[in-house]
């Protein structure tokens, strides 16, 4: 479990295939306080990884397929940047929202407007993910925890539009998005529990 509030940005030193899928090993060192330790769980860019082997500011991760098939991960290369976070703790204060590691689809980026500092990021989304989006309400995008400020509704899909403030522009990796760039959805768990208990009320009726 995870808060959405990105700890480090860190850079992909190298990638390659495995039997089982594919192996990352990421630059992590400006990441505060304790390093994490093989077993543990980080959140990169929002999906959920366990930490295989550490070598000095290098952490490595074992990637299967089931996790390339669902995140955008197999399309990463050499020198991207990407939002670290370690495992949320008892200690850890909530600051964003509950995110899980498990991402739930992509967004497109469809408008960008630079505002004195801030960033204003319009994205679309597909309905089945859309439903799931409420005005004043959270999502993680590429694992950082936004404030949905405007959802728009059309037959196929649903835009959302978020405010990037300055923290959030200098600490992950969001500041460098562009409009067509695709990135990892994960929905807020409150809304999808609300989904689910009313799709199994309708069943029933």
């Amino acid at each position: 479990m995870f808060t959405g509030i990105i700890e480090c940005v860190g850079s992909l030193e190298e990638t390659g295939n495995i039997r089982t899928g594919r192996r990352l090993v990421i630059e992590i060192g400006q990441l505060p306080g304790v390093f994490p330790q093989p077993g543990d769980s980080v959140a990169v860019n929002g999906v959920c990884l366990t930490v295989t082997n550490i070598d000095r500011t290098a952490a490595a991760f074992d990637i299967s397929r089931e996790t390339l098939s669902c995140s955008l991960i197999s399309e990463w290369e050499i020198g991207d940047r990407v939002n670290i976070e370690r495992a949320l703790t008892l200690q850890t204060p909530l600051g964003g929202h509950l995110v899980s590691g498990h991402v739930d689809g992509f967004a497109r980026v469809v408008s960008r407007k630079d505002e004195e500092g801030f960033v204003e990021i319009a994205f679309m989304l597909p309905a089945d993910l859309g439903k799931f989006m409420a005005t004043k309400g959270s999502v993680a995008i590429d694992g950082v925890s936004l404030t949905v400020n405007q959802v728009t509704d059309y037959a196929e899909n649903t835009r959302i539009e978020v405010m990037l403030v300055p923290h959030t522009l200098g600490h992950t990796t969001l500041g460098s998005l562009s409009p067509d760039r695709l990135v990892h959805v994960e929905v807020d768990q409150i809304a999808r529990y609300i989904c689910r208990l009313d799709q199994f009320q309708a069943d029933r009726r």
